[in-house]
């Protein structure tokens, strides 16, 4: 890879990871703020409808903004029926969402539910008008574009979720600052970039990319309808406060994998879909993908489990310190996610959808399995299930690219066993730190941090970690080629 293509990814992989974390940062913290003054009972309920809205907008995409991303010669008239085609999807959504809202609150027995859902139903609409616009941001990999629409929402929906929550509107507080935060995220969007359909529908053209569509839409439900199902049976055989701890365990590492997974998944497949005849290209990026976000999500995951107890103290409150056991056990899930990204990333970017939806089928029947044989033994069995499946899941998304691109499960498991061994003493010198020192609760966790930095970096230079060298050259490159960058491609 050259290196003005090097500097490339890195500019998109930092501008996206910058309005990740910016968002997710304050996301997280009115989050926190929002748990203090709403309570368990509330989040349960607002976590359960929003399950709803999350399997709903999977249809928002269709598999549509990924078939843009992945054709090599997508034109004007490409996103225009796209565009089209989503408002119609939308609007069929919504009204299905709007029917279905009575019978969902008979199934959980509370009709207060029906309004919520009609009115959080709206981000479907308005999702669908924001899709393609992401779509050609991300084709064409303007990612600082994604900075300012996600932070202008983000920054506004804060104010006004904490507004209207110390105004005593409880459920309707966190209702009103999500639709806020995408209306403001897809205004802003639509001004800055200057994509704008034309009044034209290709039948031919929505059959093409249809096809490549629709079975990652299909995947792209079985994934969310599982992964979201768990949250709905909690909250049909458990309660809602049992709902909240579970909902607001898993959303502490979400924050961290959110920021850097979602990030180089962005920027990956792009670059991947352009290189898409070239395997062995594909198979490097895929390669040093997984070598880096494993080599910066393990010590995360690592630190963030054995700190679960203390954040929980600080940050919220005691009555939520049940949800810390959902944290430690959503760490270990959340370590194989970037294998799972660049495995499928790559898969997508060859054009075989058709294999991504067999492979989905059959994760999904394991899933399954697991979930159903848990389900009437405890939530705490419900999530050790979650672990399993996603250990399945690995070898499972791994085991084709042996053939497509000749490298396997055995081969990645080889190139992260240094940064997971690097992670793992890291883990035991924090414990050890922590069982050590008697301090308060906050200087103890900044002393954990620190600790657990100085540690990693300098197993990492001891052990000449590859991902380690790696960026470090590759900031080295980004210094120089900035200035070249900015010369000849504009900023």
């Amino acid at each position: 890879m050259n290196d003005y293509k090097s500097v490339k990814i890195l500019s998109g992989f930092i501008w996206r990871f910058l309005e990740r974390s910016g968002a997710q940062m304050v996301t997280f913290l009115v989050s926190i703020v929002l748990a203090r003054v709403l309570g368990p009972d509330v989040y349960g309920t607002v976590a359960l409808i929003t399950v709803f809205i999350t399997i709903m907008q999977v249809f928002v995409d269709s598999g549509l903004g990924n078939a843009l991303i992945q054709k090599k010669d997508v034109d004007n008239l490409d996103y225009s029926t796209v565009f089209y085609a989503n408002i119609i999807f939308c609007v069929v959504i919504y009204t299905i969402m709007w029917i279905a809202a009575p019978t969902i609150g008979l199934f959980y027995k509370d009709t207060d539910l029906v309004p919520y859902i009609r009115v959080l139903g709206l981000t479907i609409v308005i999702s669908g008008i924001k899709n393609v616009q992401q779509a050609y941001v991300t084709k064409n990999m303007m990612f600082k574009k994604f900075f300012f629409s996600t932070l202008g929402g983000t920054i506004g929906a804060a104010a006004v979720g904490l507004f209207l929550a110390f105004r005593g509107m409880g459920v309707w507080a966190i209702i009103v600052q999500q639709l806020f935060n995408l209306l403001v995220d897809t205004l802003i969007l639509w001004i800055i970039v200057k994509w704008r359909p034309m009044f034209a529908f290709s039948i031919k053209r929505f059959k093409t990319l249809f096809s490549y569509g629709w079975k990652l839409l299909i995947s792209t439900l079985l994934d969310t309808g599982y992964n979201n199902l768990r949250q709905l049976l909690i909250g049909k055989y458990y309660t809602t406060v049992e709902l909240a701890y579970y909902n607001q365990g898993i959303k502490f590492p979400q924050v961290i994998i959110s920021n850097i997974n979602t990030s180089i998944d962005s920027v990956l497949l792009p670059v991947l879909a352009n290189d898409q005849d070239y395997c062995e290209r594909v198979k490097s990026m895929t390669r040093r993908s997984i070598k880096i976000s494993v080599y910066l999500i393990a010590p995360l995951m690592i630190g963030l489990a054995l700190c679960s107890n203390d954040i929980i103290r600080i940050l919220l409150a005691d009555e939520w310190l049940p949800c810390a056991k959902f944290m430690r056990i959503s760490c270990v899930c959340y370590t194989f996610y970037p294998i799972h990204t660049a495995n499928l990333n790559a898969i997508k970017a060859l054009g075989r959808s058709d294999l991504f939806l067999k492979l989905e089928i059959i994760k999904k029947i394991i899933g399954l399995i697991l979930l159903v044989g848990s389900l009437k033994i405890s939530v705490l069995a419900i999530a050790y299930s979650l672990v399993v499946s996603t250990l399945f899941s690995t070898l499972i998304n791994a085991f084709p690219n042996r053939q497509l691109l000749d490298y396997g499960w055995k081969e990645q498991m080889k190139d992260i066993l240094s940064s997971i061994a690097c992670a793992i003493v890291m883990g035991v010198v924090v414990y050890i730190v922590g069982r050590i020192i008697d301090v308060s609760v906050v200087v103890g966790i900044l002393i954990k941090i620190l600790v657990g930095i100085f540690v990693y970096i300098i197993m990492s230079a001891v052990t000449y970690n590859d991902s380690f060298i790696y960026l470090v050259e590759l900031v080295k490159k980004c210094k120089k080629g900035y200035k070249y960058e900015r010369k000849n491609f504009g900023k």
